[in-house]
């Protein structure tokens, strides 16, 4: 069987996150500015490798003072540490989702981490491109990538919760 390249699909896509703030909401935010891909045998993905890169300095939460705050030493360093990224070591197919172990790196500390996937059907669009859709969801500790501001309210309660939900909505393209 041969190697099928895919591409991430931007304007499709979703990369986001979600934190519990003052131990109350959940804030969620997302990276505009990212790339991936992956290979796979065919068009099976359980045999596949995932490469994943955002820019830091695309944060977006909707509070222009809070994404500037993700952006300093504080959380990510997006002048020192741009990208974080992300690359498959092995993935595992359970029925119609996957779990995929790869190395997360962010502010160059780099650890392991599995995700959880749904893969949707390989389908051609109206366009002719054959597609294939990845909800992917995850959970990583900020304190272990270096994102270790953290704060405390009068009251006792954590500012920001060291646990970081990730959710992403992935559509890749097959490359010719």
């Amino acid at each position: 069987m041969s190697t099928t390249k895919w591409t991430i699909d931007n304007m499709h896509s979703e990369i986001g996150f979600k934190v519990k703030h003052m131990m109350i909401s959940n804030v969620s935010g997302n990276f505009t500015q990212f790339s991936g891909s992956a290979e796979t045998e065919g068009t099976d993905f359980s045999q596949g490798s995932f490469h994943f890169s955002a820019d830091i300095d695309s944060i977006n939460t909707g509070v222009a003072d809070r994404d500037g705050h993700l952006k300093s030493d504080d959380f990510f360093n997006a002048e020192k540490y741009p990208q974080l990224t992300f690359k498959s070591t092995g993935v595992k197919l359970n029925d119609d989702s996957l779990k995929i172990v790869g190395d997360m790196t962010i502010r160059d500390i780099t650890k392991q981490i599995e995700l959880d996937a749904e893969l949707s059907d390989v389908v051609v669009d109206p366009y002719g491109q054959t597609k294939v859709g990845l909800s992917i969801n995850g959970k990583i500790k900020r304190s272990e990538f270096g994102l270790k501001w953290s704060a405390i309210t009068e009251a006792g309660s954590i500012v920001v919760s060291d646990d970081i939900k990730l959710n992403c909505e992935i559509q890749f393209v097959q490359q010719a």
